[in-house]
């Protein structure tokens, strides 16, 4: 049964509405989660509440790709032993997580951190493209593979990316189909995400 929060102080129903904000949760997860924590050990609700209240501040963007790392330059950037001939451009970190799963991509990344959606008010400007053009021109990149989700927004952004480097010289390819429509990378399976990958083709 779904917890309904009741009038004034409420500090389960708080919970509960907080948790129910997170993607993929509904107010009945949300309401399992609130009373999993409410009746595990206080030690672990305040660890998890100082997690939280400091992420922010913690987690820093990469200066080069736009990674998640506790650095200003990401673990991936760092390591020396990542391909630098091949540059592969996602939406989100979750994206670039998923790749990286894969086993099958040893080169570096860029991430967007969004899609073109008119609707929403994303527009070719909203992009950090121009870092991106920098990398291709200043770094040894033959290649920038363009690992967009496979949605309307997602090819929208291929093309326009594809478009911007066009003048830089690299050779630009996209994923190849084996991910479904509309679906997300996060939630592909890493041989799906490999033999997309190693099938990709030129835009």
């Amino acid at each position: 049964m779904v917890y309904s929060p009741g009038s004034g102080d409420d500090p389960i129903g708080e919970l509960v509405a907080l948790l129910a904000r997170l993607p993929s949760i509904g107010e009945r997860t949300a309401t399992r989660l609130a009373f999993h924590v409410l009746g595990g050990d206080a030690e672990y609700a305040r660890a998890l509440g100082e997690s939280l209240s400091t992420v922010h501040e913690r987690v820093l963007e990469c200066i080069h790709c736009g990674n998640y790392g506790a650095e200003e330059v990401c673990r991936i950037c760092a390591d020396p032993r990542r391909e630098e001939r091949a540059l592969c451009v996602v939406a989100r970190v979750p994206d670039l997580v998923a790749i990286e799963r894969s086993g099958t991509f040893r080169g570096r990344y860029h991430v967007l951190h969004r899609l073109l959606a008119p609707l929403d008010g994303v527009g070719p400007e909203d992009l950090p493209l121009d870092k991106l053009v920098e990398r291709a021109k200043a770094d040894p990149v033959e290649e920038i593979i363009v690992a967009t989700p496979l949605s309307v927004e997602g090819e929208a952004t291929a093309l326009y990316v594809a478009e911007v480097l066009g003048e830089a010289g690299v050779r630009v390819t996209r994923i190849a189909s084996g991910v479904p429509h509309g679906g997300e990378l996060e939630f592909t399976d890493q041989v799906t995400l490999g033999r997309a990958l190693e099938g990709r083709k030129d835009i």
